[in-house]
C-alpha cells in the first residue's frame, strides 16, 4: 500500500469556520502575539495565556468536520495515508483520520509546567488558575509557543522522508520548520499543493499545484488518486 503524507495548515480548518492568525481579520489583529503565544507572556500574565485559549478551545469544539477533513479519511481506503498539521484543532481526528501528528500541540490538551511529559485531555473548554498536574504544578496549554522548539519536527521529517506521494493542503509554507517538510520528501514521489493563493515553492520537484480552496480542491484530488488504482 503506497504511502501518503498530507501537511495541513490554518485554510483546511478555516472552512470549518476557525480563525485562522495570519489572514486578514485573523487572530493576530486582535491580539499581540507576545502576549499569548510566548514563555514570556506566560510568565507575565497565565490568566490573560488561559483565556486566550479558552476561546479557542470552545471555538474548535463548536466546529465541525468538512469536506477537506473528510476527503482525507476516504484516502484511507486505498492509501496508508498520514497527517501532518500545524493545525491545534481536533478536527482530523473527529473526522475519522486514523494517523495524525500534530507539530504545534493541541488546543484541546493540557500539560505540566513542572513536566512536559504530562500531557492530559482538557474535559470541556476550559482550563483555569489552579489547575495543576499529579506533581502539584499549573497546567497550560499543550501548545508550541513562539520561541520553543518543536519537538515532533525530527519524527516529521522520518515520516515525510519514507512518501511515496506528498500533499500540501491549506498552508502559504511561510512557517518554519513546517514548511521545510516539502524538501524531505524524495525528488521522485508525486507531490500536490492545494492553496488558492500563489505559493513559493521554487525547486520542488514532481510537484503539481491545484489552486482551490481545501474543500474543493482535496475532494477532487482524492478522487483522482482513488480513480488511478
Amino acid at each position: 500500500m503506497k504511502k501518503v503524507v498530507v501537511l495541513t495548515g490554518a485554510g483546511i480548518s478555516a472552512e470549518s469556520g476557525i480563525k485562522t492568525f495570519r489572514d486578514s481579520g485573523g487572530l493576530w489583529e486582535e491580539v499581540d502575539i507576545n502576549e499569548v503565544a510566548t514563555p514570556e507572556g506566560w510568565k507575565k500574565n497565565p490568566a490573560r495565556v488561559l483565556e486566550f485559549y479558552n476561546q479557542r478551545r470552545k471555538q474548535v469544539l463548536n466546529a465541525k468536520p468538512n469536506t477537506a477533513h473528510l476527503a482525507l479519511v476516504a484516502l484511507e481506503k486505498a492509501f496508508d495515508v498520514h497527517v501532518i498539521t500545524q493545525n491545534i484543532d481536533n478536527l482530523h481526528e473527529r473526522a475519522g483520520s486514523k494517523k495524525v501528528l500534530h507539530l504545534h500541540g493541541e488546543v484541546t490538551k493540557s500539560r505540566s509546567t513542572a513536566d512536559p511529559g504530562l500531557v492530559y485531555d482538557i474535559s470541556g473548554w476550559k482550563l483555569d488558575i489552579g489547575d495543576i498536574c499529579t506533581k502539584g504544578s499549573q497546567l497550560r496549554p499543550h501548545i508550541v509557543w513562539f520561541g520553543e522548539q518543536v519537538p515532533q519536527m525530527e519524527l516529521a521529517s522520518e515520516i515525510t522522508s519514507r512518501a511515496d506521494l506528498f500533499i500540501v493542503v491549506g498552508t502559504s509554507l511561510n512557517v518554519h520548520p513546517a514548511a521545510g517538510l516539502v524538501h524531505y520528501a524524495s525528488d521522485k514521489s508525486r507531490k500536490f499543493l492545494v492553496d488558492p493563493n500563489p505559493v513559493g515553492v521554487d525547486q520542488v520537484k514532481n510537484l503539481e499545484i491545484i489552486n482551490e480552496k481545501a474543500g474543493v480542491g482535496l475532494p477532487a484530488l482524492v478522487r483522482k488518486l482513488l480513480s488511478e488504482i
